[in-house]
């Protein structure tokens, strides 16, 4: 791995600043700093923006900077952002696929970004293809939109108002609506499934009641409604069955009530 810094001027002695996120040079190492001559056709790697990450596997950091090379190869500069989220942000090495939001105006394959990424990672790669305006009205409508933005790393700066709420609360409730397997199939899922719709149903309410649904806040009401200390037994199914469903059913009627009293006053407002 290579790095290209400046060297900046101190009070003391001159510094050069390396990410405190990256794939190599450790804490301790001896590394060689020479000159480099930049030419017109040799370009600095843009340093990749985090967002709701303190640290992140180096592994990892090198995984999604070979993801950044792969698309910004293939895509012929036709994206104005890339953003890596989801579960493979998580700490340790139990994930499903890498979540790639590909952020561009003009159409581009992302099957054939999907194969090469995949194939060189090993690991499953799900696209979401969006250009700017949509990005834009999903974090001003949905609370997925804004917990993906909350926790991630992107190719470019994300400047966008999250403060504009255009809240559609009939598409709120359909997403409401898929956490309801919960009480209807409990036994059948796993861990998992069950913190994902948790997760999904505690999203909806921070996002209806002006909070943000980030990661760490949504993790942290969930510890709070179900009276556990760590979400991993969410995950693990280290459940008390009965408990857990009078919290839940009581958290999702208090979310759907949300719901109904906001579709009723955007239903309200329209008809004056």
């Amino acid at each position: 791995m290579e790095l290209i810094a400046k060297i900046s001027k101190g009070s003391r002695m001159d510094q050069i600043y390396i990410p405190k996120n990256r794939s190599g040079f450790d804490i301790g190492n001896y590394v060689i700093i020479k000159p480099v001559i930049l030419e017109e056709s040799v370009k600095i790697a843009e340093k990749p923006y985090f967002y709701g990450i303190k640290e992140l596997e180096p592994i990892k950091i090198r995984v999604i900077e070979e993801v950044f090379s792969i698309i910004r190869k293939l895509s012929n500069s036709k994206i104005d952002n890339i953003i890596i989220t989801g579960s493979f942000l998580d700490k340790g090495f139990k994930f499903n696929d890498i979540d790639i939001l590909f952020i561009s105006d003009s159409k581009v394959n992302t099957n054939i970004l999907k194969e090469q990424v995949e194939k060189l990672t090993g690991i499953k790669a799900h696209f979401i293809e969006l250009n700017n305006k949509e990005l834009a009205k999903g974090l001003a409508s949905d609370p997925l939109y804004q917990s993906m933005i909350s926790r991630c790393i992107s190719i470019k700066r994300i400047i966008y108002n999250l403060e504009q709420r255009d809240v559609n609360y009939k598409l709120l409730d359909l997403h409401l609506l898929k956490s309801k397997v919960v009480l209807d199939a409990f036994d059948s899922l796993t861990g998992e499934e069950k913190y994902y719709h948790v997760r999904n149903v505690v999203s909806i309410m921070l996002f209806i009641t002006n909070k943000k649904p980030a990661k760490e806040h949504v993790d942290n009401k969930i510890k709070e409604i179900f009276n556990i200390n760590d979400v991993n037994k969410i995950k693990n199914n280290i459940l008390d069955k009965e408990e857990f469903i009078k919290n839940f059913k009581k958290v999702y009627n208090q979310t759907f009530n949300l719901i109904l009293k906001n579709i009723k006053k955007q239903d309200a407002s329209k008809q004056e």
